[in-house]
């Protein structure tokens, strides 16, 4: 400190390195950079010099008040350099005098000696840049936070330059020679394989997007969003040995799981784990799979209703009204303070534990049957219980000899099937209440079936899924209706599996499947490439993959917990614009229907579709004996439930001669009226024959349409 007083003290000779304390440096008026430095790069200014000290010195020149030095020095070079010692200080890393190294010049003038310092100079091409930083990590070991620590900058940062430095070093070459931009190599540099760099590169066309590339690297890689990596996880796949690719220049959604087999490998264990817990509440076996056996050809029972206890009705009854109380005022948890929505959960979680006591499988069925444990889409377990093998058949259902041994009528009577029970047949003859409605649970499964014929007949309608589209879009901006249409717009499209057991296995859920899968094959990867890809499409295609996109959001589902009066009138409006028939894809038999209802509404059937006198013809038998014949008598009939029945189209007002001239006000105009609340577009229908047509002439669809339209 004492030779840097003896230096600034004595008169200032030019072109010599003195040192200068840090508080008598200041900024020079003559500076060249007006614009001011970032932060970040005194930052990186200010790392670099704590850990390597000064590079460049400062030039100054003396301040000067009335030609006379004022013991002050202006950076005329390196101001920079002053910011970061400053915020050094700033920070108590060094004193505010620390001794600052610097070039004192008086000759040259300041203004040129800032200009030249800013621009004779080249910046390092970034390639090299990369490979040096890789270099530091190889050579001596220093990982992402100490590299950045020494040059200023975030560990993440570093980690990017470090990954880009490993790229093969013949696309870094090319890179170089500008063959390559900086997003195609950061696109390469999703994994270190040289080779597959290598290769993708070689493969390349004339189209080098980014998004291709990087798809074409991580072609044979799983997506960490894949429900196999969802359910295994990627600390457990990371500890079995396996390695996650991720993507540092893009939002990668946790990378990509390198090794397939090895996932699969865990998925199947982790799978079988959880089948061995399920096995274990009695059940003769339990398999598990990825995928669901769709070909294991067993027969599947399902869960008897049962009644609970008085114990868990008082429970049930209780917990309904207290939960009433807790949600009373509120729309929804969101809404609600923490403790009384976790409260509030507690208690639905409870009212749910208590309802499933409500099925149960017989005791027979579990003994010989089994379960399948298989991944569900969404990376959740899904467990199918009731399967029985052949050979277990006869073990699990033993069918008496003499049913009327079997059954005792005086047990029996007047009991009915639980409306609760989804899929068991009940075929004890029993006194039955004659106005006895159907049941909840099949009413859903109905209701799916026919949801799932109108996504498909929807798909292949293009122009009324227009209509439906537009009706949907309409009621929500314009009457605050949402629920009004019956297309869930959001979009949201609801599983269908968990109301009808066997939908997923029929005819049109591999239609609606093998559509959707036709369109996803030409879908671009990226989704920001989706606008230029629809933009594309004529408009035959435009309008039918609208159609399809409109036609996976029908729903149609009639639930007890959730009655939407105005979606199930669209749904039925739909369904006639449609000409929707169900005769096509479902047919009344012991198992989907007959089996399920009461032996009034068994014999209700066969009167309608076939004769009255064919239901009296069945009307003693019992009710397994009676569903059988009403199947054998049904089929070829077309008949149909209510529930899955298409309306027939409104007949056209007529007009009077009193009402010419009278102005009727519009929908928009009467808001309140009873066919608003009902919809918001009317799709009109042809004109009915009337009673005096003898003969009537079957309804043209396309005249139809064309008034629908209108």
């Amino acid at each position: 400190m004492n030779a840097v007083t003896q230096t600034t003290a004595v008169e200032p000779v030019s072109g010599v390195e003195i040192f200068v304390p840090l508080n008598k440096l200041k900024k020079s008026p003559k500076n060249a950079r007006k614009v001011p430095h970032t932060e970040a790069a005194i930052e990186a200014l200010a790392a670099s010099i704590a850990h390597k000290g000064l590079i460049q010195n400062i030039v100054i020149e003396p301040e000067m008040k009335r030609d006379k030095p004022t013991g002050y020095y202006l950076a005329t070079a390196g101001e920079g350099r002053r910011l970061s010692y400053l915020l050094r200080a700033k920070r108590k890393e060094i004193k505010k005098d620390h001794p600052v190294r610097c070039w004192l010049d008086t000759e040259n003038d300041p203004s040129e000696i800032s200009l030249d310092e800013n621009v004779t100079r080249s910046a390092m091409h970034p390639a090299d840049q990369f490979e040096r930083f890789h270099e530091l990590s190889e050579d001596k070991g220093w990982g992402a936070e100490e590299i950045g620590a020494r040059f200023g900058v975030s560990a993440g940062v570093v980690k990017q330059r470090l990954r880009l430095g490993a790229v093969s070093p013949k696309l870094l070459e090319v890179y170089r020679e500008d063959g390559l931009t900086l997003d195609q190599l950061m696109a390469f540099a999703i994994t270190e394989d040289h080779a597959r760099q290598e290769q993708v590169f070689e493969n390349l066309h004339h189209n080098r997007e980014p998004w291709i590339i990087r798809r074409d690297m991580t072609a044979g890689n799983v997506p960490a969003d894949d429900r196999r990596a969802v359910f295994v996880g990627a600390d457990a796949y990371i500890e079995a040995g396996g390695n996650i690719i991720r993507d540092l220049f893009t939002e990668d959604r946790g990378g990509f799981f390198e090794d397939a087999g090895l996932l699969d490998m865990l998925a199947t264990e982790k799978l079988r784990e959880v089948a061995g817990e399920v096995q274990a509440e009695g059940w003769k076996w339990a398999e598990a799979h990825i995928d669901y056996p769709h070909a294991h050809g067993m027969r599947r029972f399902y869960p008897q209703a049962v009644d609970l206890s008085d114990e868990d009705e008082a429970r049930l009854e209780a917990l309904s009204t207290e939960y009433d109380e807790l949600a009373e005022g509120y729309s929804s948890y969101d809404e609600m303070p923490e403790d009384v929505a976790a409260k509030l959960e507690a208690v639905s979680d409870e009212i749910d534990a208590i309802s499933a006591k409500r099925h149960t499988y017989d005791p027979n069925i579990i003994a010989h049957g089994g379960v399948f444990v298989v991944l569900h889409h969404d990376g959740t377990v899904r467990i199918e219980r009731g399967f029985v093998r052949p050979e277990d058949e006869a073990l699990a259902d033993p069918q008496p000899e003499d049913e009327a041994d079997a059954i005792d009528p005086e047990a029996v009577e007047g009991e009915q099937a639980e409306d609760g029970d989804e899929d068991v047949q009940d075929f004890e003859d029993e006194d039955e209440e004659p106005g006895k409605p159907i049941s909840d649970s099949l009413i859903r499964d109905l209701s799916a079936h026919r949801t799932l014929a109108l996504r498909v007949a929807l798909a292949e309608q293009p122009d009324v899924a227009l209509i439906a589209l537009t009706h949907t879009l309409t009621a929500q901006l314009f009457y605050s209706y949402a629920e009004a249409g019956c297309l869930e717009i959001r979009p949201t499209v609801t599983p269908l599996g968990s109301h009808a057991a066997v939908i997923e296995d029929t005819p049109l859920a591999a239609r609606a499947s093998e559509a959707h899968e036709a369109w996803a094959e030409r879908m671009p990867r990226d989704v920001a490439d989706l606008w230029g890809f629809i933009v594309a499409l004529d408009r035959e295609q435009l309008v039918a993959l609208l159609a399809h996109c409109a036609a996976r959001t029908v729903n149609a589902l009639r639930v007890p917990w959730d009655r939407k009066p105005r979606t199930l009138q669209t749904a039925d409006r739909l369904a006639t614009a449609l000409t929707l028939d169900m005769a096509k894809d479902w047919t009344p038999t012991v198992d989907s229907y007959l089996g399920r209802v009461t032996k009034a509404h068994i014999l209700e059937a066969v009167a309608e579709g076939v004769s009255e006198d064919a239901a009296r013809r069945i009307a003693d038998k019992k009710k397994p004996e009676m569903a059988e014949a009403a199947e054998q008598r049904l089929a070829g009939t077309g008949w149909l439930p209510a529930v899955l029945r298409t309306p027939e189209p409104e007949a056209e007002p007529v007009e009077t001669d009193d009402a010419e001239g009278i102005a009727q006000p519009s929908e928009v105009e009467a808001p309140d009226t009873e066919a608003q609340d009902g919809e918001s577009v009317e799709v009109e229908a042809v004109e009915q024959p009337t009673e005096a047509d003898a003969d009537p002439e079957p309804v043209d669809e396309d005249a139809a349409y064309s008034v629908a339209a209108e």
